[in-house]
């Protein structure tokens, strides 16, 4: 059997493309938005922010959680969803790559 496409890219790179994978949907960005102005909630918190049903909440959640962009901790019958800092913290540093090497190159 041949090897996947992804194994000619390094790890960092296939790494990079799941989170941004797990990003590259407007509800899963607001998601990550609306933890940015709470810091952490349940569930129910955001399918009463988004207009969409408890189960496609539900559905976004585990996408965010299985690429590590947010954690959840158990709090009661509930789980606690926020960001993770770690994570955020490769995605900054992603972007602080390419914004300093930007700034002498033109096309």
């Amino acid at each position: 059997m041949g090897a996947s496409k992804s194994d000619f890219f390094t790890d960092e790179q296939n790494k990079l493309a799941s989170l941004f994978k797990a990003m590259s949907h407007p509800a899963r960005i607001a998601i990550i938005q609306f933890l940015l102005q709470v810091d952490s909630c349940i569930c129910g918190d955001i399918v009463n922010e988004l207009p969409l049903a408890q189960p496609t909440i539900s559905q976004h959640l585990k996408e965010l959680k299985n690429a590590n962009i947010i954690k959840g901790t158990i709090e009661g019958t509930a789980i606690c969803y926020c960001l993770n800092p770690e994570t955020i913290a490769v995605i900054e540093t992603y972007f602080k790559t390419i914004s300093v090497q930007l700034k002498n190159k033109c096309c």
